[in-house]
Parts: C-alpha cells; structure tokens; sequence
C-alpha cells in the first residue's frame, strides 16, 4: 500500500511547515485527491490513522481529503466533460481523448497550526504537490 509512504511524505511536509512558522500542535491537514492520481482516499485515511502517533504534534489532527472527479478536454468539439472511467470518450461527439484535465491531483493544500501554549494563535501553511 503505497499510500503509506505518501502520508509519510505529507505528515513530514505538515510538520516542517508548523515549525518553521513557530507552531507546535497541528490540528488539520488538508489533502487533495484526484480520481485518477492512483492514490485510495480510504487508505490514506487508514495510513494517517497508523502513523499519526509518531508525530507528537498531530497527536489530536485530523485529516481533510477533497476529492477531485476527472475531467477531459475534447479536441474535435473544444469541450471540457467530466469523466469516471479511464477510457475518455466525448459525451458529445463520441471521440476518445487522452487529454485529462483534472484527476490526477495529489496535494497537500493546508495544514492548522498553532503554538501549544497559545491555543488563540493559529498559524496556516499552504503546500502543494502534484503527482
């Protein structure tokens, strides 16, 4: 289960994001996935679950996932159309595609964070990373 690695990778980003903005406590991480980045949202739930105590600072975050549906571009009619199975063919013209617009995303868009102490000071960190 490669989403393992993955929440490994974003709880790592999460984390140098709080520090470097003087924050010790995390309590959201935001993450957005696309139907077609190859990434099971239910397993990355899973993974946040099981590693989430090796980080003292996420010991009470919580996960966010935003799903992204797939969306392909029509080069005969110049239409965008959303698309749920990995074969794109055009509502319109019935002409396959490859040209996936939207799907694949793989980001991490935001993390809360505040100082221990502080709970009224919150400290937001925006990342992205595409797949």
């Amino acid at each position: 289960m490669h989403e393992v690695g993955i929440m490994r990778e974003v709880l790592e980003m999460a984390e140098r994001a709080a520090r470097d903005a003087g924050c010790d406590v995390i309590g959201k991480v935001v993450v957005r996935v696309g139907a077609f980045s190859g990434v099971v949202p239910e397993a990355l739930e899973f993974a946040f679950a099981a590693l989430q105590g090796d980080w003292p600072m996420l010991a009470s975050a919580h996960l966010e996932i935003q799903s992204v549906r797939g969306s392909a571009f029509c080069e005969t009619c110049q239409r965008e159309f959303a698309v749920d199975d990995p074969i794109f063919l055009c509502p319109t013209c019935d002409q396959p595609t490859a040209r996936l617009v939207r799907g694949r995303e793989l980001d991490l868009l935001s993390i809360e964070a505040q100082e221990s102490d502080s709970p009224k000071a919150a400290g937001k960190g925006r990342m992205g990373t595409q797949a």
